[in-house]
């Protein structure tokens, strides 16, 4: 079994009673009348009450159509059927019947209603449910509030709670945010403005004023010519171009060894050490020598301009006289130094040739004694020995032959005189002897070591050797003189262009620039630190 389903209709069809007899909107509008014609009176007239007739040249209101409230004007209008199907719901949920979709516009105008509105095209449909619970509500008079006994409402508006919960957030974001700057000045007044006030009160009322004394000073030369001739040297003037003794001489006044001599000399430890100077810039007496240096290092400040060769000292101390001596002292030690340098640079070029000068003296000296050894063990003249002894063989050899043709002439003779032939043949031997000694002895002197040819050689090898030692003394003794020439024109020497003078009014501490360094060093470690801990809040976080 199956039941019928209900719904709601929305297009009900006309009867046939309510058709139009002859076909056409016009004529069945005409032929319907107005609900306000059928009641028999105009709205807002009471019952009983004869209408006023109208007079002339009046019209009557409740019967006259506004404009466009006509059936024709509608039509020209040009509705669509979706706008014409609404307005005919719009009139059967009014209680309408109209004959038509343009007779429905027509009625609803003439109510006062608009068709195409959106409230009244949402409230077209109800259900039956509602319409019942609507018939059986119960309807109980309204209480009306007694004026001047109003209690407030428990029941808000909903803008004005939202409102109110806008002002309530706005008010909460205030007072965070100055809960945050407030938070914010008091990092700031703990970690930046006390610390920076208190360095401000420590070099305006508390630091003791020191004073400082300045000095310059050049390095020339006495040639004045330049040591360099190349690159820069040639475009620098010729007595400054002495930027290595002028940054040697730099390096030892800045050194351990120049303090530790100021201090034996002028007590420099005592001079900070004195009670009254204030606590941060007081020495301890029992300081080590590298708290010391550091202080010289903080106290004596020397720069050197290399294009005007000119070296600045400035020297702070804690009165002015004692800074004055402090830098007349570092002055005087300055001196020291170009002397020692110009010194050793004079030593240095004359020592190679005094003794490249000693050595040729020395060879020299060996070279002549040799050769007095040789010509005292031989003869003054070999040559002219061996020559005589060759004369000598010449001599011999004659006799000889001539004693061997005597003794020839003896023995073709048939009676020979024996006595004149023994007397030849002795004198024979004795020059065959002779001779033959004389052969041993121009032997001797032509071959052998000791033989006068090479003893003649020796002789002229060290005459050769006592010529050239006498060349090289003759060099050795130019490049001496010459040394000792240019020696003297690389001598240095300090010239003082300004005198330290005492000064009259403290140089530091300086407190507007120091107060505003601290500021800035403060600043930096707090935004540094403030930083690094946001960095990490959202990295842990996260």
């Amino acid at each position: 079994m199956t039941t019928k389903p209900k719904v709601s209709k929305f297009r009900i069809r006309r009867s046939a009673s309510t058709a139009p007899a002859a076909g056409s909107y016009g004529n069945a509008a005409e032929a319907q009348p107005a609900p306000e014609a059928q009641a028999g009176h105009a709205p807002g007239q009471q019952a009983g009450q004869k209408p006023e007739p109208p007079r002339d040249g009046q019209i009557d209101q409740t019967r006259a159509e506004a404009p466009g409230t006509s059936i024709d004007d509608i039509r020209r209008e040009g509705l669509t059927g979706r706008e014409l199907r609404m307005a005919r719901r719009v009139a059967q949920k009014h209680g309408l019947a109209p004959t038509s979709d343009f007779d429905a516009v027509r009625l609803l105008r003439a109510r006062g209603i608009d068709p195409f509105q959106r409230t009244t095209m949402l409230e077209l449909v109800k259900g039956d449910g509602a319409k019942a619970r609507d018939e059986d509500r119960v309807q109980l008079p309204q209480t009306v509030p007694a004026p001047g006994h109003n209690l407030p409402s428990t029941e808000t508006n909903p803008a004005d709670r939202r409102a109110a919960e806008i002002v309530g957030i706005q008010r909460d974001i205030v007072k965070r945010r100055r809960r945050k700057m407030l938070l914010l000045f008091s990092r700031l007044a703990a970690f930046v403005i006390l610390p920076t006030f208190l360095a401000g009160y420590y070099f305006a009322v508390m630091a003791t004023p020191m004073y400082s004394s300045n000095s310059a000073f050049l390095i020339l030369s006495a040639d004045g010519s330049g040591g360099g001739k190349g690159g820069l040297g040639g475009l620098l003037p010729g007595q400054f171009a002495t930027g290595q003794d002028a940054i040697a001489t730099q390096e030892y006044l800045e050194s351990k060894d120049a303090m530790l001599r100021l201090d034996r000399e002028q007590d420099y430890r005592a001079h900070f050490s004195q009670p009254w100077i204030d606590p941060i810039q007081r020495l301890d007496p029992d300081a080590s020598t590298e708290d010391l240096y550091s202080l010289f290092r903080n106290h004596v400040k020397i720069g050197y301009d290399p294009t005007e060769g000119v070296m600045r000292m400035e020297v702070i101390a804690a009165d002015p006289e004692t800074s004055v001596r402090f830098n007349q002292q570092l002055i005087a030690y300055a001196e020291e130094r170009v002397d020692e340098l110009s010194r050793d640079k004079r030593d240095d070029a004359v020592k190679t040739a005094a003794e490249s000068l000693e050595q040729a003296k020395a060879d020299r000296r060996a070279a002549q004694e040799r050769l007095v050894a040789l010509q005292e063990g031989s003869i003054l003249d070999p040559e002219g020995e061996i020559a005589s002894i060759r004369s000598l063989i010449n001599t011999v050899e004659l006799q000889l032959q001539e004693k061997e043709l005597a003794l020839s002439v003896q023995n073709n003779n048939p009676r020979p005189n024996t006595a004149k032939v023994e007397a030849l043949e002795s004198e024979i031997n004795v020059l065959r002897a002779e001779l033959e000694r004389q052969k041993r002895r121009l032997t001797d002197a032509a071959s052998g070591e000791r033989s006068l040819a090479s003893k003649t050689a020796a002789i002229q090898m060290a005459q050769a050797d006592l010529a050239t030692a006498d060349l090289v003394l003759q060099s050795a003794l130019e490049t001496m003189r010459m040394s000792e020439i240019e020696a003297n024109k690389q001598v240095r020497y300090l010239t003082v262009s300004a005198r330290p003078v005492a000064p009259q009014e403290a140089a530091y501490p300086k407190v507007f620039e120091n107060t505003v360094l601290a500021f800035l060093i403060f600043s930096g470690i707090y935004l540094m630190i403030s930083l690094t801990a946001s960095i990490l809040r959202e990295q842990v976080s996260s």
